[in-house]
């Protein structure tokens, strides 16, 4: 593929809800432009952008797939997003790039959950906004229904450019307004026939003539006017308004059977916004001139080409004999080989200029939302903005002894996947993994067995409770042994007692020299150790003060170690005498949900031991109602999963840790029960 000037690329995201058929009109896309020789299908698993086997098993997209082409003399960088939720972080990643989004919805569907994450992802990234209905050829097909539904959330704003016309109950072509025409599609070939008569198709041209118009002062006094606009003052007013956020155009379609795509790939280039006009950011101009500026938004690691950096160059131009400095390390190396992608299939580039997409392999250093530039004059672009995991498992690999295998296939996995978070909890000695659903980790689940040869298991994590008192006791730890030679004595007198704190404090207020002050720090050392281990499930103790004030020593037998012994048997001996208390983690909840949802929610999070402290308008976005609230820990393993089937995917929320609290009686027996049958096994 030649050289292309920023002026003449455009790139594009194609976003929405799963399952309405963006893959299908990026694939016809492909197709009608000659990228390849034929019209993959989702179905038999044959497209060009869904080219991971489990992308082809399971018939859907589960990351962002780029593929550049070329139409009417311009250069198209396509991205395909995933529309299912778990997936999401290859929306970021497409918006990130883009200049456009193609926010695509099925006909007959209402303006989906999907179609509203995909128009607040672009809205914030400032990017040009256009909607495609598709599968305007199916049984169901009602374009009028969403179109509708459309123009009562975004309002005059929308503007339909493409719509179907029918005969009896189907779709026998399409009306294309910006050139006056209408067409008719056999076997993806477009015919030019008349407009038909049509009320609904007048009422659409009228609605498009007053959004195009209200884009220009002069086409508006000409549309008072009652006069016709011409086709350049069309196309004007048309650019002019979705480069300013100002037209939201709507296209109709069947990706399916390539009818009207042709007509889309037209609007790509005649009125989305150039990389030239759109791709610089903020001082950085888009100038292949300028200083190099480029960012890494997606990171794919290959197993035959090794690590992948997909960059948009904002400003200069990636050559392979520029040094790659990464302005986040202050480090260069030496730049990879440079390619375009077609799905899974590469091809070697010279140079990614200014506004164009491309790829750069092995360069170790670069993470995703790192800026590569020069390290004579650095620059940074913002990064990507990915959604955080909310959805924690532990992960247990099958075979034992192969947990640092799994480490190391999540670390790599990691490199790629930003919605993912991994810790190991050392406290309950378990690897946790998060994500955003259940799909998104099994999916993971299926990376380690095919990419690295490692079966795991996911289940609930385990909770990190705590134990503390809540009487105060004086007792004695006595520690002697003689065995011949010399011996060990120690003896303490310890009060424990309860104080509000999340800590342990040692004290001593010993007189006339009992216990010698040297051995002081050895008793500390002793407790300290012991209540690592509570007496009721040996879960660590907190909230805790134990003051030394007597006992005595031994003055050739008495040592540090057996202080430290007698310290211990003095916890030992306290501890069950001084009222001891389970406590559990609780969290501060923030969820958001659309009004409907709110006194669902609210129940469920009754349910599960919460307390809500209060509730109203989410300053962001004042269709959302934001619920807080502290809820036990222990009860949130499923949360995310119930919020986003009770708001259909619209839910999302924040949790995180707060403080601890005495668990109820039936809580606490439970856990103690279950730690004494998981000490028993091992």
């Amino acid at each position: 593929m030649k050289a292309y000037n920023a002026k003449d690329i455009r790139n594009i995201a194609i976003a929405g809800h799963s399952g309405r058929g963006k893959t299908s009109l990026a694939e016809a896309m492909l197709f009608n432009a000659k990228a390849t020789d034929r019209l993959g299908k989702t179905a038999d698993g044959n497209t060009v952008l869904d080219f991971d086997p489990e992308e082809k098993r399971r018939k859907v997209s589960l990351a962002s797939a780029m593929a550049a082409f070329e139409w009417n003399n311009t250069k198209i960088n396509l991205i395909d997003t995933p529309g299912l939720f778990d997936f999401a972080g290859g929306m970021s990643e497409g918006m990130r790039a883009a200049e456009t989004a193609i926010i695509v919805l099925g006909s007959g569907h209402s303006a989906d959950v999907g179609s509203e994450k995909a128009f607040k992802a672009a809205d914030s990234r400032g990017i040009a906004k256009m909607f495609v209905v598709t599968r305007c050829d199916s049984e169901h097909a009602n374009f009028a229904k969403t179109f509708n539904e459309l123009k009562d959330i975004y309002g005059a704003k929308l503007c339909p450019v493409v719509v179907p016309y029918l005969e009896g109950e189907k779709v026998a072509g399409y009306v294309d307004f910006t050139t006056g025409k209408a067409y008719k599609y056999d076997n993806g070939k477009a015919s030019e026939t008349a407009i038909p008569a049509d009320a609904e198709i007048e009422e659409y041209k009228a609605v498009f003539n007053e959004a195009v118009a209200s884009a220009d002062e002069e086409l508006m006094e000409k549309f008072f006017m009652e006069e016709e606009l011409t086709a350049d003052e069309i196309a004007r007013g048309l650019r002019a308004g979705v480069i300013a956020g100002d037209i939201y155009p709507v296209y109709a379609c069947s990706g399916l059977k390539n009818e009207g795509v042709d007509l889309i790939l037209n609007a790509v280039v005649n009125i989305a916004p150039s990389a030239a006009d759109a791709a610089g950011e903020g001082d950085v101009k888009c100038d292949e001139n300028g200083p190099l500026a480029a960012i890494c938004f997606k990171t794919v690691s290959d197993p035959f080409v090794g690590k992948m950096s997909f960059f948009k160059v904002v400003s200069g131009k990636i050559t392979s004999d520029v040094p790659a400095y990464n302005e986040r390390t202050g480090e260069s190396e030496r730049m990879g080989k440079i390619i375009n992608l077609k799905g899974s299939k590469q091809e070697e580039a010279a140079a990614i200029p200014a506004g164009d997409i491309g790829v750069v392999t092995k360069l170790a250093g670069f993470k995703t939302g790192d800026t590569l530039c020069s390290a004579k004059n650095e620059i940074k672009l913002e990064g990507v903005s990915f959604p955080a995991p909310c959805l924690p498992m532990a992960i247990k690999a099958r075979k034992k002894g192969e947990e640092d295998k799994v480490a190391a296939g999540i670390t790599k996995i990691l490199e790629e996947d930003y919605t993912l978070g991994y810790t190991t909890n050392t406290e309950t000695k378990e690897q946790i993994i998060s994500g955003l659903g259940e799909q998104h980790l099994d999916f993971v689940v299926t990376k380690l067995k095919a990419r690295h040869n490692v079966e795991v298991d996911l289940c609930v994590p385990k909770v990190a409770y705590r134990e503390t008192i809540s009487k105060k006791v004086a007792v004695q730890g006595r520690h002697k042994k003689q065995s011949g030679g010399s011996g060990q004595f120690g003896d303490v007198w310890i009060e424990f007692e309860h104080i509000d704190s999340d800590g342990f404090e040692f004290a001593e207020r010993v007189v006339g020299g009992s216990v010698p002050k040297n051995f002081f720090p050895a008793v500390e050392k002793g407790l300290r150790e012991a209540i690592l281990k509570g007496p009721l499930a040996g879960y660590p103790v907190v909230g805790l003060r134990a003051t030394l004030y007597d006992g005595s020593s031994h003055p050739v037998d008495s040592n540090e170690m057996a202080f430290k012994m007698a310290a211990k048997i003095a916890y030992k001996n306290g501890m069950p005498q001084a009222g001891p208390k389970l406590l559990e983690p609780y969290g501060s909840l923030k969820a958001y949900m659309p009004g409907d949802n709110l006194g669902d929610i609210m129940g469920d999070i009754t349910k599960r031991r919460g307390r809500v402290l209060g509730m109203g308008p989410c300053e962001d976005d004042p269709r959302m109602q934001e619920l807080v609230a502290e809820v036990p820990m222990a009860e949130m393993g499923d949360f995310a999963t119930v919020l986003r089937s009770v708001t259909v995917g619209r839910g999302y929320f924040s949790f995180d840790f707060d403080h601890y609290e005495a668990a109820p009686e039936n809580v606490a027996q439970k856990v103690i029960e279950e730690a004494k049958a998981a000490a028993e096994d091992e």
